[in-house]
């Protein structure tokens, strides 16, 4: 579990949810041992540390790419070639 640390600065928030999702997260906080406070502000803390779709996205190219040994863009099939067609001519 993350904790905030003495020196930070802390900002409250304020939450609108329906009674039964607030009954619930009260049931899961006490299960817990904790408070439902702590459980949001543990679960916005791991949300904002999360990969971006960008992100995600960059890190899977870089990945590809560096599979990608020996690759020139020179070494690619002429059209022709890559349709079959140099019977045609």
């Amino acid at each position: 579990m993350v904790r905030a640390s003495y020196c930070e600065t802390v900002k409250n928030i304020t939450v609108s949810l329906p009674d039964d999702v607030y009954r619930q997260a009260r049931r899961k906080a006490a299960e817990r041992e904790t408070s439902v406070s702590a459980l949001v502000r543990d679960f916005l803390i791991r949300l904002g540390q999360e990969e971006s779709e960008y992100e995600r996205r960059k890190r899977l190219q870089s990945e590809v790419l560096a599979t990608l040994e020996g690759f020139r863009a020179g070494d690619r099939l002429t059209r022709d070639a890559a349709h079959g067609r140099h019977g045609l001519r």
